[in-house]
């Protein structure tokens, strides 16, 4: 069976009553490939008025990759980037050695009822690259290579696949891919990396004609090459890659090899020590300390 995990994805409030579906860390496994967070957003409608904004807080030692399928997100960093997040492009934010970032709704959309919907993933930095400077990287929705097949389309967000390459830069073997489907169309996908996930936004598919149900992740046994069909028609991404080169500790919005590292910027964030974002004097506040590790 080429299927060897199903994961269930789990809500989590991030506040101001905005939910997610999160798909990865999961108990079964901590990452696919460098991807170690999974967040679906949406769909949600907001009223004229309302905010779903993320104040200002730190990372450090992960890459965060937004993707949007609808609405739009202000995105603001220490590095002094102010850029607009719209569909179809992808935003690769590398923390690094630490990067202070807020997502917050752009002001001309306010007094409108508009929709969100999109992914969030956080990708583990290999361990040589955990200290890299912060930097950030917007490639926009016409620079993503689409691939035109018989009832389906590939938008090759991250790595490479079907002899073309994305643009986007990453720091270890990673794949990306959002495929749309035609009612009653198939894909065969092959050559993928040892790592590698599926999951579907939009629809249902099966993998190999095994069902994957709704709000569920499959993750593919090694060197497998799957057909992927949709009878209604589906959305679903492909993510993936090389092993994590060790394992990660995970506290709040840091990620390391090291836990005295996560204490480190810990301690950091609470006396005020991460460059400030120029202009926004709000923060997200430090959790209860000390963290309760999800890995030990």
């Amino acid at each position: 069976m080429a299927i060897a995990h199903l994961f269930r994805s789990h809500d989590k409030d991030l506040g101001g009553g905005f939910t997610v579906r999160r798909l990865l860390p999961a108990a079964a496994r901590q990452s696919i490939g460098p991807f170690l967070f999974f967040d679906h957003m949406g769909p949600v409608e907001a009223p004229a008025g309302a905010r779903h904004d993320v104040r200002p807080h730190p990372h450090i030692g992960l890459a965060t990759v937004t993707y949007l399928f609808e609405g739009a997100i202000m995105h603001r960093d220490s590095l002094g980037t102010e850029q607009r997040i719209e569909p179809g492009a992808v935003n690769w934010m590398t923390a690094g050695s630490g990067i202070v970032h807020s997502e917050r709704t752009p002001e001309d959309l306010l007094e409108r009822t508009r929709r969100t919907h999109g992914l969030q993933l956080w990708a583990a930095l290999p361990r040589e690259h955990e200290e890299t400077p912060a930097a950030f990287s917007h490639t926009p929705a016409d620079r993503i290579p689409e691939i035109a097949l018989p009832g389906a389309t590939v938008r090759l967000l991250v790595g490479s696949a079907f002899g073309q390459t994305s643009p986007v830069p990453t720091f270890s073997q990673t794949l990306y891919l959002d495929v749309q489907l035609a009612p009653g169309a198939a894909i065969e996908l092959n050559d993928l990396p040892d790592e590698t996930a599926l999951y579907a936004p939009f629809g249902t598919i099966e993998i190999d004609g095994e069902p994957v149900p709704a709000n569920t992740m499959a993750m593919l046994e090694p060197g497998a090459a799957v057909r992927v069909s949709a009878a209604a028609g589906a959305r679903f991404v492909v993510i993936g890659g090389a092993p994590l080169d060790g394992k990660r500790f995970i506290f709040w919005n840091f990620v390391s090899s090291s836990r005295e590292r996560i204490e480190q910027a810990a301690r950091d964030w609470e006396n005020d020590r991460f460059v400030p974002l120029a202009g926004d004097n709000e923060r997200i506040p430090l959790p209860q300390w000390p963290p309760t590790w999800r890995r030990d």
